[in-house]
């Protein structure tokens, strides 16, 4: 061989066999001219025949090529020993250890044993030199090595001066150097010598060995006689390669920056792996098989076990890495966790529970006859859909408490949740999945956290719910506390309809005008009025002063309050409907007892009404007290606070004048203000049936006063109280003693009933009032309050003024009359 240089081509191919592989072509930079079938014209008809493995030899290629089997060795010796040529051919099936003729292609390559390299891993490699095609006609011997009949091919070269063949040697040469680029970096010596190596029979050949196409492929290119056409059919092989190449290197690209974060986090996931196995298991296997346990335990419908299903399979397929994987990790745990069709064993002892509701609140009987009514129903009926009951009144009353009382007296859960100043209609239906930080609305949460379906659910503070851009939470509501609609609740987070039938609902609120109008016709509401002073005490003696002689840490009968004390605590200190500021008070006076017990200073044993000044300091509030009837004007008035009842001052006052002007002072309300000129205007009207001379209405203005200026006072419940107030100032007659009156007025002198009777009636009683007025209809007000609370009081009950101006004034002018 005439190469001045051999370079190894970056090709590679599969591993072969231990008889016969390949390991790569070889590249010789060849002169123009230089002939490669020297010696192929001694070559007779019958020639050594050696078989190789997924490879074919092109004439002038040269192929190192390892030779394991016995017959390969002692032909490749033999040819060696007396330098003569051998014919090589391809087998079709690399699998064949000895190969007959049909196991053959009959088109091979006359080669010439170049070398033979014993290598250090005790193989030999041969490298083999193309000379000329051949036919392979039979074989005719198989020993000691194959022997074949052949025929010898010729190859028809195109002349030089063919345009079209040079373009198209050109395009090949052009391809081979990108696609050896594009698979590797291939040496520069060897892009030169493509560029450079003028030999074209020798050029498509090294090309048609270099393809990475598989033996047939190549085999059909050997078929080829024609070197034109051959470079034809190797420029469409070139050009299909190259593509996929090309799409390998786009697709490459594109991946190209996340290939080597990914392959970092790949390394990492390894690690976690690894460590995962060391303690025991994959985490995600692990948390799926805890879910699959848990849903296996559960009591739910078909369709939500379809649904987990569905979407544990979901979670199955996710990597832990996945940013997805926790949120679906939190759904499918949210709906595992959920109570469905979990429910507490209800106690139907009436007496128990009756017991429970008397023991932790005093007083509150509508309320507690109301939850001994429904239990009642459920032991006698088994199931019910539980009612949405709606607590209202005054702030410290006990109306939260409450609810944990129910809970313990049905043997339920108690969960609670508050709804003051929630504005986002999200936290009572959940945010959707799509969300990032989505999470299921308060009822769902509450509901997980009982563990049961039928918990008594407190909502605190309906009437403190606010609307923005966000929706109406209170819209909201309105599924969840109707009856009809809650036994489908859906919550947008959880997407499935969830049961809150059995639920029992407790709401409260404190001022029910704030109260949508569709919530407030779903819900049962229960006044939970102010406690009455007797009331305050007693709740004070029981509950109070036990609970805050344990919180300061003062041991139980230590120390003793008398119930004239509490009485001096509520009247003197505190002014409320509830007992939360009587706590306040009960409780300092309980740390200025354990000051005295921690520094070793006596204490008293009972605490009297005289100890409170230097306990509670001088006196905050001073209730009103009748005051006489000395004067013409002056009646005595109910009024109702939201901190109880009080008595209330209406002063009439005449002065000359034309005119007769009205003036109303007291920083009186709009309707407070329409009752005096009422009154006055019925008077005005019906002087002759008081025995009042007409001319004092045009020559005397008139004045009425509420004392108490600073205090806003509305209200129509003072209409009775003013009639008689300007009677009194009209005529100069004397009012009654320790009397007090109230209700509305009309212009046709009817008396019409009002509201917070109870409060006002105590008030009266704690002012000294003997008689008391009231419309007829509030006489089933009175026949609620009980019987002791009534003692000492006589009461009077009307239709009309002018039963009123009767038994309210006395025929006695007062000392000094104006006229």
């Amino acid at each position: 061989m005439k190469g001045k240089k051999r370079v190894f081509s970056p090709e590679s191919y599969d591993d072969m066999d231990d008889n016969i592989g390949i390991v790569m072509p070889i590249l010789t930079e060849c002169d123009v001219d230089e002939d490669f079938t020297e010696g192929v014209d001694k070559v007779g008809d019958v020639v050594p025949i050696l078989p190789l493995r997924n490879m074919v030899l092109f004439p002038g290629v040269a192929m190192p090529v390892v030779v394991g089997r016995p017959k390969s060795m002692r032909l490749i010796k033999e040819a060696l020993h007396k330098k003569s040529l051998i014919g090589v051919v391809c087998q079709k099936d690399m699998a064949t250890e000895e190969p007959g003729f049909d196991d053959l292609y009959t088109t091979g390559v006359i080669a010439d044993v170049v070398r033979v390299l014993e290598m250090p891993d005790g193989t030999t490699t041969v490298i083999l030199q193309g000379k000329k095609r051949f036919e392979l006609n039979s074989l005719v011997e198989t020993e000691p090595y194959l022997t074949g009949q052949i025929k010898i091919l010729e190859d028809t070269v195109p002349d030089k001066s063919d345009r079209e063949f040079e373009a198209l040697i050109s395009t090949i040469k052009d391809l081979t150097i990108k696609m050896l680029g594009a698979v590797a970096d291939p040496p520069r010596d060897l892009i030169f010598s493509i560029k450079n190596n003028q030999n074209i029979l020798y050029l498509v050949n090294f090309s048609c060995s270099n393809i990475p196409s598989g033996a047939s492929e190549k085999q059909q290119l050997l078929l080829i006689g024609d070197l034109k056409d051959r470079a034809y059919r190797l420029l469409f092989i070139l050009n299909r390669e190259y593509q996929l190449v090309e799409l390998k290197a786009s697709i490459q690209m594109k991946t190209h920056e996340d290939i080597n974060q990914q392959q970092k986090e790949y390394f990492l996931q390894q690690q976690i792996k690894t460590i995962q196995e060391e303690l025991g298991g994959n985490i995600n296997e692990l948390e799926i098989k805890e879910l699959r346990e848990k849903a296996f335990k559960k009591k739910w419908p078909v369709a939500v076990a379809e649904i987990f299903e569905k979407e544990l399979r979901k979670l199955e397929r996710l990597h832990p890495q996945s940013p997805d994987f926790s949120i679906q990790t939190q759904y499918v745990q949210t709906i595992v966790n959920l109570p469905w069709n979990q429910y507490s064993k209800d106690n139907f002892n009436l007496s128990h529970a009756q017991k429970v509701l008397d023991r932790d609140h005093y007083g509150l009987e509508k309320v507690k006859e109301r939850i001994i009514e429904h239990l009642a129903v459920l032991k006698l009926k088994g199931d019910m859909k539980s009612p949405i009951i709606c607590l209202y009144g005054p702030p410290g009353v006990g109306k939260t408490s409450l609810g944990k009382s129910i809970a313990e007296a049905l043997n339920r859960k108690y969960v609670r949740v508050s709804l003051g100043g929630l504005h986002d209609e999200a936290e009572i239906r959940g945010h959707r999945r799509t969300y990032i930080g989505a999470m299921c609305g308060r009822i769902i949460q509450n509901l997980q956290k009982a563990g049961t379906s039928n918990p008594v659910f407190i909502l605190d503070e309906i009437d403190k719910v606010t609307n923005d851009f966000k929706g109406d939470p209170a819209a909201a509501l309105l599924e969840v506390l109707d009856p009809e609609q809650n036994n489908a609740f859906h919550d947008n987070y959880l997407d499935i309809d969830y049961d809150l039938s059995k639920v029992m609902f407790v709401a409260t609120a404190n001022n029910l005008n704030t109260i949508s109008q569709p919530l407030l016709d779903r819900m049962e509401l229960i006044e939970v009025s102010g406690y009455i002073m007797e009331e305050k005490v007693e709740i004070a003696a029981r509950h109070l002063v036990p609970k805050q002689l344990g919180i300061h840490g003062l041991e139980k009968g230590k120390v003793k309050f008398q119930k004239k004390t509490l009485q001096a605590i509520v009247e003197s200190y505190t002014r409320e409907s509830g007992v939360r500021e009587l706590d306040k008070k009960i409780a300092k006076v309980m740390r200025k007892l354990a000051r005295k017990v921690a520094s070793d200073e006596p204490i008293p044993s009972v605490i009297k009404p005289e100890d409170l000044h230097e306990y509670l300091g001088a006196v905050e509030y001073t209730r009103d007290k009748y005051q006489g009837n000395e004067y013409a004007g002056v009646v005595t008035g109910l009024a109702w606070t939201a901190v109880g009842g009080e008595i209330l001052f209406v002063e009439s006052s005449l002065s000359k004048g034309k005119g007769s002007k009205l003036t109303l002072t007291g920083n009186l309300g709009d309707v407070m203000k329409e009752s005096a000129m009422l009154a006055l205007e019925y008077i005005h009207a019906h002087a002759s049936l008081f025995n009042i001379n007409e001319e004092l209405f045009e020559n005397w203005n008139v004045h009425v006063h509420v004392p108490e200026g600073a205090i806003p006072k509305d209200g129509p419940s003072a209409g009775v109280t003013m009639v008689t107030s300007l009677v009194s100032a009209f005529t100069q007659r004397k009012v009654k003693s320790n009397l007090a009156m109230t209700g509305e007025i009309t212009l046709r002198g009817k008396v019409l009933p009002v509201g917070g009777i109870k409060e006002k009636i105590l008030a009266a009683k704690r002012a000294g009032i003997k008689e008391l007025i009231l419309c007829r209809e509030n006489q089933k007000d009175i026949d609620e309050i009980k019987p002791e609370y009534l003692k000492g009081l006589t009461f009077h009950y009307v239709d009309d003024i002018q039963q009123v101006v009767d038994l309210a004034l006395l025929n006695e002018k007062v000392s000094n009359p104006l006229f």
